[in-house]
This record gives structure tokens, C-alpha cells and sequence, in this order.
């Protein structure tokens, strides 16, 4: 089964983790996807803000993010470009790093786990690492992620996948609309619309 069109908008309240918002915007941008939004949140007594506007391919691979973000500690810019092949420049310098990621994954984001999704096509039963570069909510920070993706039964039109992410010890199952858009991200965010 395969994802239909994004929504024009979509937004998810963070859980337990953070208290906070997401909203996103998604719009056609030639063969592929723009997509804008702004998560704001409170963890752990600080408060912070991080806006993106992100460029998918026609196969849903990040080709480009733009990271905004403002905390106690002051604002924040970083600029991710990707060759959609897995390799990546951060503010215009070659970041090996980041080598053989395709996706961007927004600490502060439930949206961006679409893209992994959405990317792989898993059939049920399927199951696939998923590395991305993975931008931190307070500083901007960028690093590779090691993620894995165990697509699970769907449930009526929503798709379901085992998630983890082995560095920080968390685990859960992601569920997905029809649209590819995770609905349920145990702990950290529920969709809101």
C-alpha cells in the first residue's frame, strides 16, 4: 500500500518528552515536496523555538534544509544540502560525517520521521536502517543518527513500523496515516490535525 498526497497542512502536540506544538506546511516544489513549519516547546525548564523549510526529491530523499532556532542561549541558523546519493554540506562545508544519510531528522520534529517512510516503501515485514542527519532542538547541533524501521500489520489505511534508535535507547511503533504522516510517536508526539 502506498502513501497518498500529504495534507496542505498538518500539526502534532508533543508528549511526555516536551511540552509544545508543531505545525507544517507541505506544498509541490517541482518533481518533489516543500515543506515549512515551526515546533516550539518547554524541556526540562527550557524553552525554545526551531523553524525549517525542508526539499524532498520526487522520492521523498532530503535535498535541502534550512534550520532556524532561538533558546535562552540565543539564535541560531544552520543550512544542510544533500546530492540525494548520501552525501551532505552543513553552511556550505563538506560534512563526511553525515555520509550515506538521505534523510534530515529534527530532534524537535515528529514530521520528519515521514520521510524515512515514505522513502523506503517497506512491504510488511520489511525492515530497513534508516541513518539520518539529525539536527538538535537548543543548538543546532548536527550529527549522524542510526535509526531502524520494522514495517509491522497495518491497521485499516494506517501504516505501522517498529522504530528505534539504539544511541539513545528508545524504542516504539510509529503509526502513519494514509498519507505517510505519523499519527502516534509514543512519548514523544500525537498528531493534533
Amino acid at each position: 500500500m502506498t502513501f497518498t498526497a500529504p495534507p496542505t497542512t498538518a500539526a502534532w502536540r508533543h508528549l511526555d518528552a516536551r511540552d509544545g506544538f508543531e505545525v507544517a506546511y507541505f506544498q509541490p516544489a517541482g518533481d518533489g515536496l516543500r515543506i515549512q513549519g515551526c515546533t516550539t516547546a518547554v524541556e526540562e525548564g527550557e524553552t525554545w523555538i526551531v523553524g525549517y523549510a525542508i526539499e524532498l526529491d520526487a522520492s521523498w530523499t532530503t535535498r535541502s534544509a534550512r534550520i532556524t532556532g532561538r533558546s535562552a542561549s540565543g539564535t541560531r541558523q544552520t543550512t544542510l544540502e544533500a546530492d540525494g546519493a548520501g552525501h551532505w554540506h552543513v553552511d556550505g562545508a563538506p560534512a563526511p560525517h553525515l555520509d550515506g544519510c538521505l534523510d534530515v531528522d529534527l530532534e524537535s520534529s515528529a514530521m520528519t520521521n515521514a520521510f524515512p517512510a515514505h522513502r523506503m516503501g517497506l512491504p510488511v515485514g520489511g525492515r530497513s536502517a534508516a541513518p539520518a542527519a539529525y539536527v538538535r532542538a537548543t543548538d543546532l547541533a548536527v550529527e549522524q543518527l542510526e535509526q531502524h524501521y520494522a514495517r509491522v500489520a497495518d491497521e485499516g489505511s494506517w501504516q505501522r513500523y517498529d522504530y528505534s534508535a539504539p544511541v539513545f535507547g528508545f524504542a516504539c511503533r510509529l503509526v502513519y496515516d494514509e498519507s505517510g504522516l505519523v499519527l502516534d510517536y509514543p512519548e514523544i508526539a500525537v498528531r493534533a490535525a
